[in-house]
């Protein structure tokens, strides 16, 4: 846990990009050091910024809601953002912005190592899968490397898409089911690349 209170004060002090210029609190992230799951976002949002904490407004609780649903807790995951500063107005986080944020990430999950990447939305997605498109990939999980992804559309999304909601809680109730499967293939090699590209 120290080292990831390290990166997390390394989070805090950060001028890699021009978003620390903005934020009132960077949010590096929490949970368990051991997590099973970790659940990676877009960026914080308005409320994030004031506390320093990840997902605590209206898609944080609807992502509270969707843990329950599967007999989680929030406190029993991690959860983080691709980028860890608000961007102004909550524009879309910028391609130099996620260069120069995404290396935290990085180093979190290979600290925390967990069985199941979930990416909410399609910047965190795009840090594992940059090729693939949101509609069709979600739900899906897919392997990169060590790190089993499972992409979802972001909680926000289907709090402002009602159409979306559906899709997103049937996703999220799978994950217990990937879990399970993702365990008996934890040191799975991936093939080479030729083979990888039939997955998107």
């Amino acid at each position: 846990m120290e080292e990831l209170e390290q990166i997390a004060a390394e989070i805090r002090a950060c001028t890699a990009c021009i978003l620390h210029r903005g934020r009132t609190l960077a949010v590096p992230g929490e949970g368990p050091a051991d997590a099973t799951i970790v659940f990676v976002g877009e960026a914080p949002g308005f409320h994030e910024d004031q506390q320093g904490r990840p997902f605590v407004g209206q898609a944080g609780q609807f992502l509270e809601e969707l843990l329950a649903s599967i007999g989680l807790r929030r406190d029993q995951v991690y959860i983080t953002n691709i980028v860890k500063c608000r961007p102004p107005g909550n524009r879309d986080p910028l391609p130099d912005e996620i260069a120069a944020c995404s290396p935290y990430l990085d180093r979190q999950l290979a600290l925390i190592r967990p069985k199941l990447v979930v990416t909410l939305g399609r910047f965190s997605m795009a840090h594992f899968l940059p090729r693939a498109r949101i509609s069709e990939v979600h739900g899906q999980p897919q392997r990169v490397g060590g790190i089993i992804c499972y992409p979802m559309y972001h909680p926000a999304a289907a709090l402002h898409q009602p159409a979306l909601r559906r899709t997103v809680e049937e996703d999220f109730r799978r994950i217990p089911e990937v879990l399970a499967k993702a365990e008996g293939v934890a040191e799975y090699q991936p093939p080479p690349q030729p083979e990888q590209l039939r997955l998107f």
